[in-house]
């Protein structure tokens, strides 16, 4: 087939076909992505030149510049970089297993109910001191049961003789509407101290972000996105329907459980660190698809690095435009994704 190469591993027990218009296309979004990393790292209240900044990751610098670069924005960015690619695969995961080009982790209030759970978390296990009594590597975990309690909720109550765009966004809406309510709850329950600091992180806010935040977010996207890369397949099965997909011998129950628990980890670690950040689920992987199409082995890498620039560049608009003021990224992934949408939902013609 033209445009394809074959590739072949371990003396022919692994092959597949490379397409290489979609390669050269994710190898210039990882160049973007690269550029807007080093680019993040240089601008700010204390200005870094990017050859200086490429210098610093290689153990140069000044001592200021190591303290600027290491310590306030490094973990920032690489955290940004890893919740963006998170919610872009997941939202890409939900899209082909739901069959529906409007689910996304926030649309359909997977993100509402990790964002609870992770509240109810830091409600639960604070001292007087409004300090932990338990280890912040538990927050994930908590995170991740409250997205997979949601997730089920919504694709079980949208079910009726299949599951239509508008049922799964309304049932969506109102179980996020419900997420939200336990949410406010939570916070006027706990300290004032509390209620402000989880208002903005429940926006999508990555302020306060440090290394050991990183070092709890990093093991679980990188294995849940290396799962979601060799799940790929059965992301395609799953998006041909019910019908089809046990025709071909697909176990659909299985796979569906655990595609969707592989997404809904995704958003639980991704809320954990990061707060609500909104519509990069619902964005990413629609962008992903007008440039190499429907095929999940091809969509959800590429999602991934589109993902990690949405990010990168809401967080490094957020903190670098209004300054003295740093504005939550997820203000400007809203912003822009509320819209878009608006016109998606308009354009659906299902019902």
């Amino acid at each position: 087939m033209r445009g394809y190469r074959s590739i072949r591993i371990g003396k022919d027990k692994i092959s597949l076909l490379l397409d290489t218009n979609t390669f050269l296309k994710l190898v210039f979004l990882m160049m973007i992505t690269l550029a807007i990393f080093i680019i993040s790292m240089s601008l700010g209240q204390v200005k870094v030149h990017p050859f200086t900044v490429v210098k610093l990751l290689f153990g140069g610098g000044s001592e200021l510049e190591q303290l600027v670069i290491y310590q306030f924005r490094l973990p920032r960015i690489i955290a940004a970089m890893l919740v963006g690619m998170g919610l872009a695969v997941a939202g890409g995961i939900l899209q082909g297993m739901i069959r529906n080009h409007l689910a996304a982790p926030d649309t359909i209030g997977i993100t509402a109910g990790a964002g609870m759970a992770v509240v109810a978390f830091l409600w639960l296990f604070s001292d007087e001191r409004y300090s932990l009594i338990v280890s912040i590597k538990w927050l994930p975990v908590a995170a991740f049961v409250g997205a997979s309690i949601v997730a089920f909720a919504v694709y079980f109550l949208s079910w009726k003789e299949g599951v239509t765009p508008i049922r799964l966004v309304l049932i969506g809406i109102g179980i996020s509407a419900l997420m939200q309510a336990g949410t406010t709850m939570f916070m006027v329950l706990g300290p004032i101290h509390m209620a402000s600091q989880a208002n903005i992180w429940i926006t999508g806010s990555l302020n306060s972000v440090t290394w050991e935040d990183v070092n709890v977010l990093l093991p679980f996207t990188v294995i849940l996105i290396i799962l979601a890369f060799i799940s790929s397949r059965n992301v395609n099965v799953q998006a041909l329907g019910e019908d089809i997909a046990t025709g071909v011998g697909s176990p659909v129950q299985r796979h569906r459980f655990i595609l969707l628990m592989i997404s809904t980890g995704l958003v639980g670690t991704a809320v954990a660190v990061a707060g609500g950040i909104g519509f990069v689920g619902l964005m990413a992987p629609h962008m992903a698809r007008k440039l190499v199409g429907s095929s999940f082995g091809s969509l959800l890498p590429v999602s991934a690095f589109i993902g990690a620039t949405l990010v990168m560049l809401a967080d490094l608009v957020g903190r670098t435009l209004f300054l003295p003021s740093i504005v939550p990224a997820g203000v400007f992934t809203a912003t822009i994704g509320a819209p878009y949408f608006i016109y998606l939902l308009m354009k659906s013609k299902n019902s």
